[in-house]
């Protein structure tokens, strides 16, 4: 079994047990106390390219717990303060040591757009995310067949939500671009065996139309990555395990974004 397929077998049964502690039912009523949605893909289109998606992220299934001393929401302040255009929140609990805690931690003190990332596979976590605060998903073609991804992806829009399709290689590219998502994320890490190799994204990018906005994910380490990247078309960045695993955070982000120490 390969890594995402253990991961999406732990989910269904996380599914099951929530649904049934709060019923689909209640999480609908819920929405009417949350309040409105901020504007995700603005906030990319508004940036310098590359924007920056900074991830709050304690732990990965590759690389173990990424930081000791985890304060998520100092982390995103001083995404914030740095020059990250939105934040990305790792909520899957069993293989991130996430949370949807960390995601309202998160929101609760940064004014930039906030996205959970997790394995989102059904439209209950999308309304549990919007109760939770976040502002854009994230969802994977290798874990939805076509007609569940484009369903999921008009929920997400009926929520205000923003989504990104998230995409590893030509196949799931092409069945990404048959939806109406403006968000294409490519993943340069093989979620089969969690390698990373950001030569994935100058590939696929080539055959991704100019009216969608590519983001690159995962394997982006230093500022020579995003000039590449940058260079190539990409319009953002996603970027986790090498901001977790550096003291000094903001200065990481000024790093790869090209900013002068403040």
């Amino acid at each position: 079994m390969s890594v995402l397929s253990e991961i999406l077998a732990n989910k269904r049964h996380e599914l099951e047990v929530a649904r049934r502690r709060v019923p689909l039912g209640e999480l609908k009523r819920r929405l009417q106390d949350t309040p409105p949605p901020r504007a995700f893909v603005r906030a990319i289109e508004m940036s310098e390219p590359p924007a920056l998606i900074a991830e709050v992220k304690r732990a990965s299934p590759s690389g173990g717990v990424l930081r000791q001393d985890f304060a998520p929401q100092a982390l995103a302040r001083a995404f914030e303060a740095n020059g990250a255009a939105c934040i990305s929140v790792l909520t899957d609990e069993r293989y991130f040591q996430g949370s949807l805690d960390h995601l309202m931690a998160v929101r609760s003190v940064v004014s930039l757009p906030v996205m959970r990332k997790d394995f989102l596979i059904d439209e209950y976590q999308l309304y549990e995310s919007r109760i939770a605060g976040a502002d854009a998903v994230l969802l994977i073609a290798a874990a939805l067949p076509p007609e569940e991804l484009s369903y999921l992806l008009s929920v997400a829009w009926g929520l205000g939500m923003a989504a990104f399709v998230e995409v590893h290689d030509r196949d799931e590219l092409a069945e990404a671009l048959q939806t109406r998502a403006k968000l294409i994320g490519i993943n340069n890490r093989d979620l089969h065996v969690f390698r990373t190799d950001i030569s994935t994204t100058l590939r696929l990018i080539e055959e991704v139309p100019r009216d969608r906005l590519v983001i690159s994910e995962s394997g982006i380490r230093c500022r020579r990555d995003v000039l590449t990247l940058r260079d190539a078309g990409v319009r953002g960045i996603l970027v986790g395990e090498c901001l977790m695993r550096e003291a000094d955070v903001g200065a990481k982000v000024r790093e790869l974004l090209g900013l002068a120490a403040s």
